[in-house]
């Protein structure tokens, strides 16, 4: 199983993210084979990616997503700003704040799935939702430019009371995630 601790995204937001994916197409003119958007109800922000994991681990990482969870209050995230990572583009993001009870809760399951087995990150936690991926040079050049405008977009807040470990099959129409547990903050 191919596995990621995430947050999910509320219907407000992935409203917002809709609507703002729906105009950079229309605006730019991009095909699905120059830019491949993620479904906005997909949208969630990663924690830790864990790749493929085999069925006997699934137990200890649910058990590090409670007792982690267990450990911290719910809280408000906000949703904030459009961007990209690479040059040229090759991610569409939106940004989110990082609270410290993000950084937190993040830092603590890093360091408990180090201690059942996984690498940590090399590099620092980069909270943000992917809203695209672009396939094509440049259609990368051209949506760096036109997300300019978008820099300062608001998508909402999302309220951060569970933390969830999905599942991400791969198919022809993109990754289809489904959640294998969630745990509750308190």
């Amino acid at each position: 199983m191919r596995l990621f601790a995430a947050i999910d995204t509320e219907s407000q937001v992935q409203d917002r993210i809709k609507y703002v994916q729906q105009h950079l197409k229309r605006e730019l003119h991009l095909s699905g084979k120059e830019i491949k958007w993620v479904r906005p109800e997909q949208t969630h922000l990663t924690l830790k990616f864990l790749g493929e994991v085999p069925n006997s681990t699934i137990m200890p990482l649910c058990d590090v997503m409670t007792r982690t969870a267990a450990e911290y209050e719910s809280f408000e995230l906000r949703i904030q700003g459009l961007g990209v990572f690479g040059r040229p583009a090759r991610v569409v993001w939106a940004g989110c704040e990082i609270p410290t009870e993000l950084l937190n809760i993040q830092a603590r399951l890093e360091n408990e799935f180090e201690q059942i087995g996984w690498d940590k990150e090399n590099r620092p936690f980069a909270g943000h939702l992917t809203i695209g991926r672009v396939k094509s040079a440049a259609a990368g050049h051209r949506l760096a430019r036109a997300i300019q405008a978008y820099s300062d977009e608001y998508f909402g807040s999302v309220s951060v009371d569970q933390l969830c470990l999905y599942e991400s099959q791969l198919s022809r129409t993109g990754p289809e995630y489904s959640a294998v547990c969630t745990a509750s903050l308190k």
